[in-house]
């Protein structure tokens, strides 16, 4: 796309606009709370509008930046200033806005971007439900086949195509950069064969049969998932003969052997098919297999933020639930699989490492 600047240079320092350095008063905080819509919006306008791409290195106005992606200047210029306030770009004192570490990310080709994922968690069935979350307090359940007359992903395939475009487009995006510090993260030093259960696309098995040559891999998920598996595990991909596509649902049974299973965010059903999977991970294993179980924690402090909003939204979409370290730990002894070490693997993923016992 054609940016302001098509010879990147060096982002001269600009000077904030001044704001206060004392915190807002409680009462104001409220204010800032409730219109919460308001910034999520403004994020999902911007990455509609595709603003952080048409900016380039060198700080533009509002008129240049609005020319750019069609828009009316006066209200692209209220935009970008709402956005500013929160460290989404930054406006100079001349008018010109530029670009910030979070404004990048909303570049498509930012190479860590979160452009996808910041429209998956504003589409259009997220404003449905939100106002019913009282509703599912109150009860406990999802409240998605209320609002649409159908459960999450039924409507989504059937009635909203743009949205489970999103839904994938977010997904393979989350996958490939977490699946980079999974395959940095795990030592497998005695390790010849690794299964990934319920793996999506595949993503985590390719970046650790790419660091490891000498590595064997077994992808399982539902059948129209691995349908679409990575493209280096399939058909002609590099990694072809050194992989195994399984298609099936672990929740009933997993007709695999491996030296070390991955299980990475999908243990966010109902208990009956977590604790299911993971027994069904110690029927298939044998004693001394290595199990990693991979999640999001609501009290994994630097992300608990993100991790609370995102349990929030599962317990209205599908009535699932983010665990806590205790509820995790206890869903996996109960298994019947013996936990060693819990390690990060960035600031909103926690690897739980397990055996399977004699």
């Amino acid at each position: 796309m054609t940016t302001v600047s098509p010879n990147p240079a060096p982002t001269p320092a600009h000077t904030a606009l001044p704001h206060p350095v004392a915190p807002p008063q409680p009462a104001m905080q409220l204010r800032e709370l409730v219109f919460g819509a308001a910034r999520a919006a403004a994020v999902r306008a911007a990455a509609r509008l595709r603003v952080a791409d048409a900016l380039g290195e060198t700080p533009a106005t509002a008129r240049e930046l609005a020319d750019l992606v069609q828009v009316e200047p006066g209200p692209l210029r209220r935009l970008l200033r709402a956005l500013a306030c929160y460290g989404i770009f930054t406006e100079a004192p001349d008018g010109r806005f530029a670009h910030t570490e979070m404004s990048r990310l909303l570049r498509e080709d930012d190479p860590h971007s979160l452009r996808d994922i910041s429209l998956w968690c504003t589409e259009p069935w997220t404003w449905d439900v939100w106002p019913r979350l009282d509703d599912a307090v109150r009860t406990g359940r999802s409240v998605f086949e209320d609002v649409h007359g159908k459960g999450f992903f039924d409507h989504l395939h059937q009635d909203a195509h743009e949205s489970a475009q999103v839904f994938n487009r977010a997904m393979t995006t989350s996958s490939v950069q977490s699946a980079l510090d999974v395959a940095e993260l795990l030592d497998l030093t005695g390790v010849e064969s690794v299964a990934d259960i319920g793996g999506g696309q595949g993503h985590v098995v390719a970046s650790l049969l790419e660091k490891h040559p000498g590595l064997h891999g077994t992808l399982m998920d539902l059948p129209g998932v691995v349908a679409r598996a990575d493209a280096r595990l399939r058909d002609q991909g590099p990694l072809v003969d050194r992989t195994r596509i399984v298609a099936g649902d672990c929740r009933e049974a997993i007709p695999v052997r491996a030296d070390l299973y991955i299980i990475k965010n999908i243990l966010e059903w109902d208990d009956d098919s977590t604790r299911r999977t993971l027994r069904n991970v110690v029927a298939a294993a044998r004693p001394g297999a290595r199990v990693v179980i991979i999640e999001n924690l609501v009290d994994d402090t630097p992300s608990m933020r993100f991790t609370t909003a995102m349990d929030l939204l599962l317990l209205l979409n599908v009535g699932g639930a983010k665990h806590t370290r205790e509820s995790l730990v206890t869903r996996i002894s109960d298994a019947g699989l013996l936990i060693g070490d819990v390690v990060p693997v960035n600031p909103y993923l926690h690897a739980f490492e397990c055996v399977v016992p004699d």
